[in-house]
């Protein structure tokens, strides 16, 4: 099963997390991934649970995420820990947002004294090219990290089409 590290952005706090890996997997036209948090997971403001609904702004807390690019644009796919999730459809870099047809399940929290992780699975559309994986990780004492495959801007910048570093591979036939 394939595996990537996720790295900070070079502006984040330095000292936590220690490291942010993610297993990923295509399932037919499903992509299942595995975000796990390696360290004291006490340090972070992980968000309430909540209804498992298509919830605007999830970004802003402790959020996992996932950019899918496609023929026509790309999708972003927000997995919050609250149960709680968000699809955005973009024309190109940043424009033409809207709410994306494809749904996201969050399956939840699982943990130890040294690590926490989240899995989900996300409705892929047909035309999914390439994959960029990204956190946000918000501490109990307030700073936040930034945290993706690559980061090529001098801020955090999840968007950017160099962010997209994986080849996701092409659904098996049915």
């Amino acid at each position: 099963m394939p595996r990537a590290t996720l790295i900070p952005h070079p502006t984040s706090p330095r000292g936590y997390p220690a490291t942010i890996a993610v297993e990923y997997e295509r399932r037919a036209a499903l992509l299942w991934l595995r975000f796990t948090v390696q360290d004291d997971p006490d340090l972070i403001l992980w968000p309430s649970q909540a209804p498992p609904t298509r919830t605007e702004n999830l970004w802003t807390h402790t959020c996992f995420e996932a950019f899918v690019s496609t023929d026509k644009g790309y999708r972003e796919f927000n997995l919050s820990p609250s149960g709680q999730w968000a699809s955005y459809g973009f024309a190109d870099y940043r424009e033409g947002m809207c709410a994306a047809d494809e749904s996201v399940v969050v399956d939840g929290l699982d943990g130890g004294s040294d690590y926490m992780a989240l899995e989900g699975r996300i409705d892929l559309p047909n035309d999914a090219v390439r994959l960029a994986l990204s956190a946000i990780i918000e501490t109990r004492d307030g700073e936040k990290t930034y945290w993706a495959l690559a980061h090529p801007s001098d801020k955090p910048d999840f968007h950017h089409p160099d962010s997209f570093t994986l080849a996701l591979p092409a659904p098996e036939p049915a």
